[in-house]
């Protein structure tokens, strides 16, 4: 996977946004104006963060909260149908923070 096809990913699920609030070397996408994965842009190999259940944490997310959030290294440790999953994940715990109202079309 390389940041192309993670963009990709990410723009093919429902209401998604991009956006660069933190400056141009980090993209960020949102689902209704809710974060669910950053990746640096200027990071070789490819590196993204993104909300995980606690149980499931793999890495500790650099600069966000250690509990909800992993940064996942894209260097070929980790199959790709996997990194997949934790954008899923990410998103979909994402929209079930969402009041009853904004989770409406964006479920199931």
């Amino acid at each position: 996977m390389d940041i192309e096809s993670l963009r990709e990913y990410c723009l093919h699920k429902k209401e998604v946004r991009e956006e660069f609030p933190f400056g141009d070397s980090t993209l960020v996408f949102k689902v209704r104006g809710k974060i669910f994965l950053l990746a640096g842009l200027d990071q070789s190999p490819l590196q993204f963060n993104a909300k995980a259940d606690p149980e499931k944490s793999i890495q500790p997310g650099y600069h966000m909260n250690k509990k909800h959030w992993n940064t996942v290294i894209v260097d070929g440790s980790i199959p790709e149908k996997i990194l997949k999953q934790l954008v899923d994940e990410s998103y979909a715990l994402v929209v079930q923070s969402l009041p009853k109202k904004e989770r409406e079309g964006l479920q199931g």
